[in-house]
């Protein structure tokens, strides 16, 4: 075996073992919540399914289910509006201060979460939309409008400038190039940007815990559970919300990747379908 096949192969053991660590823990909480017995013990005892059962007839899960399927369907539409509006302002015009915009557009990722929290509780305790819904709303579309902004800004980058300019020279109103050019070009990072934002609101339990109030999500339903006592529900809570966090990112994944026609590059091509030599 020649150098370079054994450094391939270490490589790639050394690319399961992490993989391996990171999910191993993952897929202990998925065989756990089968678990006939309370406490998980090996061996493990007989196949169940009553923990996920116990979710169903939990009457305080319902609330928080509601929830959290409600702000993650307004923070992903109004995350994805703004972060296209962001990232199409940073792709089209040129102004003083670009660089400033972008770095705080982009900035609350970077800031921990238990002072965005902090921050955002003493913010919408002053103007009053402390322990509401649209409080869990506020602050998460905060937290995802950079990703959707950076998904977005990604997909303009590969765009020829010059298509919408040509647009224009042909009598296309701005309103009418951005329907027409802009909006199917972007389309797949659009679509991602929904998937992303929704998968980072549904999974988000820290800053929601500081302003969430009584209009508890999910991911707060789970930490007040812990809070009280270890039921096997969490395991069986904990295998769902993974899974469907897991969906939407692949999902988003699978919709960046598309390479949708735009209907610019319909208007340019031959209208007898051949390659234009």
């Amino acid at each position: 075996m020649t150098a370079g096949r054994v450094i391939s192969a270490l490589m790639w053991a050394y690319v399961l073992a992490v993989l391996l660590f990171i999910l191993a823990p993952i897929f202990t909480s998925f065989v756990i919540s089968f678990n006939s017995d309370r406490f998980p013990t090996l061996p493990l005892g007989g196949f169940t399914l009553q923990w996920y059962q116990a979710i169903w007839d939990d009457p305080t899960l319902a609330p928080a289910i509601r929830n959290t399927i409600l702000v993650g369907i307004s923070v992903s539409v109004i995350s994805t509006l703004l972060g296209f509006t962001a990232a199409y302002a940073d792709y089209r015009y040129r102004f003083m201060g670009k660089s400033l915009y972008l770095a705080l557009a982009l900035l609350p990722p970077t800031i921990p979460v238990i002072i965005l929290g902090l921050a955002m509780l003493i913010f919408l305790s002053r103007i009053g939309l402390f322990g509401q819904i649209h409080s869990v709303i506020i602050s998460h579309v905060v937290i995802c409008l950079p990703f959707a902004m950076a998904l977005i800004r990604l997909r303009l980058s590969q765009m020829d400038p010059n298509l919408e300019a040509a647009a224009w020279n042909l009598g296309a109103g701005e309103w009418r190039a951005i329907r027409e050019i802009i909006l199917p070009f972007t389309m797949p990072a659009i679509l991602s940007a929904l998937f992303i934002t929704m998968a980072v609101s549904f999974d988000e339990y820290a800053v929601a815990w500081f302003v969430s109030g009584f209009s508890e999500t999910l991911p707060v339903r789970i930490l007040s559970s812990l809070q009280g006592q270890v039921s096997p529900r969490i395991n069986a809570i904990g295998s769902l919300v993974f899974t469907v966090s897991i969906v939407l990112v692949i999902v988003a994944q699978c919709l960046l990747l598309l390479r949708l026609p735009s209907k610019a590059g319909q208007a340019f091509a031959p209208a007898d379908g051949s390659d234009g030599k």
